[in-house]
């Protein structure tokens, strides 16, 4: 079964839910366990993508070889803030095909944080829908 498209509204709504500190305890505890096999795959994604390829080694070259002080330190920050946003980005995707792979595996099984038809819903009109004895109407 493939993964539904998500709405520009519906992936807002999603980012803005996210913002609460409270958002990633669990996803935090799910990740912690499984952690070294994700890691191994943001590798291999990292490295297929070329990001770890002989270009990137001259860059670093490069960048550690610079006999300017402070040319060297402003390259290899920025090698660095490149790297930290490309594994972020590329963490998100194999995050969203490890979601995909879940609801595959499990069609009947709601995953942390699925949008479903609820995602625009604020979490206070989410929670009053599942509970039947809320009265819709007051």
């Amino acid at each position: 079964m493939p993964g539904r498209d998500y709405s520009e509204a519906e992936l807002d709504a999603a980012i803005e839910a996210l913002e609460k500190p409270e958002a990633f305890n669990e996803a935090e505890s799910i990740v912690s366990s499984a952690a070294p096999k994700l890691q191994r795959i943001l590798m291999q994604a990292l490295e297929a993508g070329g990001w770890f390829g002989e270009s990137h080694e001259a860059e670093v070259l490069k960048a550690a070889t610079n006999p300017n002080d402070e040319e060297r330190l402003a390259a290899v920050r920025t090698l660095l803030a490149e790297e930290a946003r490309m594994g972020m980005m590329v963490g998100v995707a194999v995050g969203w095909a490890l979601a995909d792979e879940l609801r595959e595996g499990d069609s009947n099984a709601e995953i942390p944080g699925d949008l479903g038809d609820e995602g625009t819903k604020p979490a206070t009109e989410r929670s009053q829908d599942s509970n039947p004895n809320t009265d819709k109407e007051n």
